[in-house]
């Protein structure tokens, strides 16, 4: 499909998401292959989005669903989180909300809810959480794939892998926490060679 049709087509997925479930869409973009160039002929679009319901739903004392998840139409795979659950998420710098908010491809974008979600990043993430969090994710995905693939340089290893967002590490040492990180590791391997002297 061209970029405008698909642009259509998941604006038209997004507007029927609102009508059908009662809710609002702050952000929707691309993730996973064809947001990072790893895309086939046959991937799917897959829209992950970020949305708030009306007033009342937050008034009841009862826990309720806070995933969207549509059916699979075609080639559009359409999904996404409630706000409070994207910000407990982000508490924990999970990394699959990290890769919506840097995703190049962009299909909503509320300019308010922007800057105040973009100010929460700010204050939440650090350094120490990511670069101890994307190992790991990365390692679970790589874990989830068929025992012949693993340490091939197959596509689908790629793609598994490349769901992770990069951290360039010399962004990460900019920011807030960057100090604490190294100054563990420094304690950790002075430690390290303390107890091979004593040996």
């Amino acid at each position: 499909m061209h970029g405008n049709e698909v642009f259509q087509r998941v604006r038209h997925a997004l507007a029927q998401v609102e009508a059908e479930r009662n809710v609002r869409v702050l952000f929707a973009c691309e993730s996973g292959s064809r947001a990072w160039g790893f895309a086939s002929r046959d991937s799917d679009y897959d829209v992950r989005f970020l949305y708030v319901h009306r007033r009342d739903w937050y008034l009841s004392v009862e826990d309720r669903r806070d995933v969207i998840e549509q059916p699979i139409a075609d080639d559009l795979d359409v999904s996404g989180w409630e706000l409070r659950k994207a910000l407990r998420l982000l508490r924990k710098s999970n990394p699959p909300l990290l890769e919506w908010l840097k995703s190049p491809v962009v299909y909503r974008h509320d300019p308010v809810f922007a800057a105040e979600f973009g100010r929460a990043c700010g204050e939440v993430l650090f350094a120490a959480a990511l670069l101890c969090t994307l190992p790991a994710h990365g390692l679970r995905q790589l874990a989830r794939l068929p025992a012949r693939s693993r340490g091939s340089e197959s596509e689908e290893v790629s793609l598994r892998l490349s769901s992770a967002p990069c951290v360039p590490l010399d962004r990460a040492s900019a920011r807030p926490g960057a100090d604490a990180l190294r100054a563990a590791r420094g304690e950790r391997a002075r430690r390290s060679r303390g107890a091979r002297c004593a040996r």
